[in-house]
C-alpha cells in the first residue's frame, strides 16, 4: 500500500464517494471532508476512510480539516468535488449575500485547501483536480455566481502550474452527470429558466442522456497520475476529449490548447 493518501474534499458527494470507493478498494489511502453526514459516510469509513466534518462556508471549519488532513500522511492527490449551483437566477434578483457566499464555496474556500494543504503533498508526486462547469463558450444565464467560479477556477489552474513546478493542477468538465448538485436547479424551478425543464428531461432519461459515472472515475484517475506536461494547467471535458486515446498527447504541440483564451484576437488583423 502506498502510505501517501489521497484526499478528497466534499467525498460525500456523489464523483467524490465514487471516487474514494475506488481507491478503497484498491488497497488505497482515502481521507474527505463531508458537510452532513450519510451512509455514504458510514460506508467509507468502514471501508478504512479517514473522514472529517467540514462546512466550506466557515473558515474555522475549513483550517481544522486542514490540520486534519496535516496531521495524517503527505498526500499524493488532493480532488476538490466541491460544487454548489446557488443562487439560481439572474443576478440582480439574487440575494447578494448568498451570490457572495458561493463564490466563496465554490472558488475562495477551495483554493484555501491548496494553500493549507500543499506544504503536506508527497515529495515523489502530487496532483490536485478541480471540476469545471459551463459557461466557457456561452453565457450560462441564472447561474451566474457558479459559473464565475467555475471560469476563475480555469484560470487558476492554469496560474498554479505556472508558479508551482513540481505539482500537477487540472481540472475538469464531468459532462451532465447524474448527481446531487442539479438538485437546486429542481429547487428553484422557474428561476432556472429553460434549464429546468432541461434537467427534467435529462434526469429523467435513466442515465442515458448523462455521462456514465464510471467514466468520469475513469478520467479523474487518468488525469491526476498522467505526466505534468501534458494535463497540468489544462481544462479538460470528461465527455468531448479524447483522453482515451494516444491522440489527447497532440496537445502537447501547443501551450494555448485546454485554456482560456480571448477568442477572434486576429480579427483586425491588417494583412
Amino acid at each position: 500500500m502506498n502510505d501517501s493518501q489521497n484526499i478528497i474534499i466534499s467525498i460525500s458527494s456523489d464523483i467524490g464517494f465514487a471516487l474514494a470507493k475506488k481507491w478503497l478498494l484498491a488497497g488505497q489511502l482515502v481521507s474527505g471532508t463531508f458537510r452532513t453526514r450519510s451512509a455514504l459516510c458510514d460506508e467509507l469509513e468502514n471501508m478504512g476512510a479517514n473522514l472529517i466534518h467540514c462546512n466550506l462556508e466557515q473558515q474555522n471549519s475549513i483550517n481544522e480539516a486542514i490540520d486534519f488532513f496535516n496531521s495524517l500522511h503527505s498526500w499524493k492527490t488532493l480532488t476538490l468535488a466541491t460544487g454548489n449551483q446557488e443562487p439560481v437566477g439572474k443576478f440582480l434578483d439574487s440575494n447578494f449575500n448568498d451570490w457572495s457566499k458561493s463564490i466563496n464555496v465554490n472558488f475562495i474556500n477551495q483554493l484555501r485547501f491548496v494553500y493549507g494543504l500543499l506544504g503536506n503533498k508527497s515529495l515523489n508526486r502530487s496532483s490536485v483536480l478541480f471540476f469545471a462547469g459551463g459557461g466557457t463558450n456561452n453565457a450560462t444565464v441564472d447561474y451566474s455566481a457558479y459559473t464565475i467560479s467555475k471560469i476563475a477556477l480555469i484560470k487558476m489552474v492554469e496560474l498554479l502550474d505556472a508558479e508551482i513546478l513540481d505539482t500537477s493542477f487540472s481540472i475538469l468538465g464531468p459532462g451532465w452527470v447524474k448527481t446531487k448538485i442539479h438538485n437546486a436547479t429542481l429547487k428553484a424551478s422557474s428561476k432556472a429558466g429553460a434549464n429546468y425543464e432541461k434537467t427534467i428531461k435529462m434526469l429523467e432519461s435513466n442515465n442515458s442522456a448523462c455521462y456514465p459515472m464510471d467514466k468520469v472515475i475513469d478520467c479523474c484517475d487518468w488525469l491526476l497520475s498522467s505526466p505534468r506536461e501534458l494535463v497540468s494547467g489544462r481544462n479538460f471535458s470528461a465527455v468531448h476529449d479524447p483522453w482515451e486515446s494516444t491522440k489527447i498527447e497532440l496537445i502537447l504541440e501547443d501551450s494555448n490548447i485546454f485554456k482560456l483564451r480571448r477568442f477572434g484576437n486576429d480579427f483586425f488583423t491588417i494583412e
